[in-house]
């Protein structure tokens, strides 16, 4: 029997994550809109891209908790590439205004903490 790690631990607090936060996106985009600060007409328009992303993010969060190593360590690999993405995005997003600067911090924090459970999970992931 395999002994649970950090890196256990990391993977599955990041498929929680993912999980929660992908189905936020796909079934209330509007409240997350209104969590960046987005709101009125400026927020139908987010519908679309969150559940977009909702459903890759459930996904990604369910490869986490798979039980076949091999589809495991592909999520976790895939994992640092997206919330690397996320994060250089989050911050081009509060620079340019794109995104208000209160959420746009909340975002960058958000998604550096998912890179660091994403590299622990890469940690000889199994």
């Amino acid at each position: 029997m395999a002994t649970w790690r950090l890196q256990d631990s990391a993977r599955v607090t990041l498929a929680g994550i993912r999980i929660f936060n992908g189905t936020a996106g796909l079934l209330a985009p509007r409240l997350l809109a209104r969590r960046l600060d987005v709101d009125g007409a400026a927020a139908a328009p987010m519908a679309y891209p969150f559940r977009m992303f909702g459903i890759r993010t459930i996904l990604i969060g369910a490869d986490l908790l798979a039980r076949d190593p091999a589809v495991r360590r592909h999520a976790a690999r895939a994992a640092v590439v997206v919330h690397l993405s996320d994060t250089v995005s989050a911050f081009v997003a509060g620079t340019s205004g794109a995104l208000p600067r209160r959420a746009a911090k909340a975002t960058i924090a958000i998604s550096a903490v998912n890179v660091g459970l994403a590299l622990l999970a890469n940690r000889h992931a199994s």
